[in-house]
């Protein structure tokens, strides 16, 4: 085990020097959130929602929301600040019978183990807490929280028990309980014969976790029947940046006033309506936009004849006006026959 704090143990004008354990550790069989098609793993990242950045770790803080909406933050170096003499101490208030706290109030348990040479004053203190039949009653602050704690033994061994504060333990507010609810007689004595009759020594050996059990033997059967993939690889992050980078881009051209290339919104093999078909009309349409932009603006200079202007010029203007994204997409029809044409003229 590896010990998540270290202090003293506050008994009088004795210190004893201690480690705390956890005293208990969870079972459950836990799952990662995947993508349901290839198995990937879903990460989350921190965003601010204000500005939508990724924030790092190092730049977080805590912040508190007063009633009135405004907030109050608070770094690392506010809590390290606050008197809280309990970070490293265990300081015993007073001793009580352990049946007068009710188990409502218990949180996590701990073990203690002397440090170092504080062995003696441990024992002395477990010694004298078992022969007293009671528990001590103290404070502890764990992870910048600080809570009341009973100390009490098990085993040998010192354990402590974190508690709940008073107001944080709600009341139960029921309408059952106003009510004057009868109750019969002989109901009342076959329930108590019941009870009788179930009647044990608690022994928690003797209880089972079925529901991971039947977990455990749906993923062994999962496993035998090969339901089994390989964990895939994560993708490089380095697409995500282009298009984090596209999309940001885009926004920016939009709030200038300005109109964003239509094919930029798709990648090149994909459809104009960007679901990935590749529908061929609507490929062909979003070819002749281009065009139709190009005829509208020459529409003063209509009345000029059309074999004055070059013929080679108008396909150059056209692919020109095109997208990066519809240049990708022709680019195979326009480069053989700009080879064919070139190499005549290379031979003269």
């Amino acid at each position: 085990m590896r010990s998540i704090w270290r202090g003293a143990v506050s008994f009088g004008l004795v210190s004893i020097g201690v480690k705390l354990y956890s005293a208990t550790e969870d079972h459950d069989i836990r799952f990662h959130q995947v993508h349901r098609t290839d198995g990937g793993r879903v990460k989350y990242k921190r965003v601010c929602s204000v500005d939508g950045d990724e924030v790092e770790y190092g730049d977080i803080a805590k912040g508190y929301e007063l009633p009135d909406g405004q907030l109050v933050i608070l770094t690392d170096a506010d809590f390290d600040e606050l008197p809280l003499t309990t970070t490293r101490e265990i300081e015993v208030l007073q001793f009580v019978d352990q049946e007068q706290i009710d188990p409502i109030h218990f949180e996590k348990t701990y073990y203690l183990e002397p440090d170092g040479v504080a062995t003696r004053p441990y024992v002395l203190l477990r010694t004298a807490l078992e022969n007293a039949g009671q528990v001590a009653i103290t404070k502890i602050a764990i992870r910048q929280r600080e809570s009341l704690a009973a100390l009490r033994v098990r085993d040998g061994v010192l354990v402590l028990h974190t508690m709940r504060w008073p107001d944080e333990i709600r009341r139960p507010d029921f309408g059952f309980l106003d009510e004057e609810v009868p109750v019969r007689p002989q109901e009342l004595a076959m329930a108590e014969s019941l009870i009788s009759t179930m009647a044990g020594n608690f022994d928690a050996t003797a209880f089972t976790d079925d529901y991971r059990e039947a977990m455990q033997a749906l993923l062994e059967a999962k496993q035998s029947g090969g339901e089994v993939q390989q964990a895939p690889e994560a993708a490089d992050t380095d697409g995500a940046a282009v298009v984090d980078l596209m999309s940001a881009l885009r926004r920016s051209v939009e709030r200038a006033g300005g109109a964003a290339p239509a094919a930029s919104a798709a990648p090149a093999d994909a459809g104009a309506d960007g679901d990935g078909d590749g529908d061929e009309e609507e490929t062909k349409a979003a070819r002749r936009a281009p065009a139709k932009k190009a005829a509208a603006a020459k529409a003063p200079a209509k009345k000029t004849p059309a074999r004055k202007a070059p013929a080679r010029k108008a396909p150059a203007k056209e692919a020109a006006a095109k997208a990066p994204a519809e240049k990708a997409a022709d680019d195979d029809a326009a480069a053989k026959p700009a080879k064919r044409t070139s190499r005549p003229r290379k031979t003269a």
